[in-house]
């Protein structure tokens, strides 16, 4: 059984993530893939390289760079997906085995990787207790966090995509709990 989790900064991800891995979930997180594909995957970089002149130098990705031509404008962040999410989505297939695994991606339904998955799930948390955690757990200012919480889908855009919705809104081991009833019950539904 494949599990697509997915959620904004701060919502409690990762810990749903520790509940699978508990359960014996092998743990796929779509941004780490897409980092060592560009270690990797020269053919990848080429193409990013292409359409994006400049950003790549002596067989690196310059970051800055690439953000600097694709955020703030939607079509060619659009064009960096169209080259990226495929290649992600495919290395990740040829890692499934069959077994009990989870696909963590912001983007999973945009990036194609939630048909990969037997059920999706959303994670997500009030606005103030995501800006709340992230000020805790990174150190940043107010400000910063709000503009990070603000930039991405809103909780409603991430529940209507997916097929489940995990709230957190409890203590951690509450929403441990919310995690694990839901999973269990998952698991045991494909095993019947």
């Amino acid at each position: 059984m494949v599990i697509g989790l997915t959620g904004g900064t701060g919502c409690g991800k990762t810990t749903a993530l520790r509940v699978l891995q508990e359960m014996g979930a092998r743990c796929f997180d779509a941004d780490a893939v897409y980092h060592e594909l560009l270690r990797t995957d020269g053919a990848l970089l080429a193409a990013i390289g292409a359409a994006f002149p400049g950003t790549v130098e002596n067989g690196g990705l310059q970051r800055k760079k690439l953000g600097a031509q694709v955020f703030g404008d939607p079509e060619k962040l659009q064009l960096l997906s169209s080259i990226t999410q495929p290649r992600v989505a495919e290395a990740i297939e040829k890692e499934l085995d069959g077994s009990l695994a989870v696909i963590d991606a912001i983007a999973l339904t945009e990036s194609g990787l939630h048909k990969l998955c037997d059920h999706t799930v959303a994670v997500i948390a009030p606005r103030e207790a995501q800006i709340t955690r992230i000020m805790a757990r990174e150190g940043i200012s107010r400000s910063y966090a709000e503009a990070r919480v603000d930039a991405q889908k809103s909780a409603e855009a991430f529940a209507s995509s997916c097929e489940f919705v995990l709230k957190n809104e409890g203590t951690a081991e509450e929403f441990r709990e919310t995690c694990r009833n839901l999973f269990e019950k998952l698991v045991k539904e494909k095993e019947i």
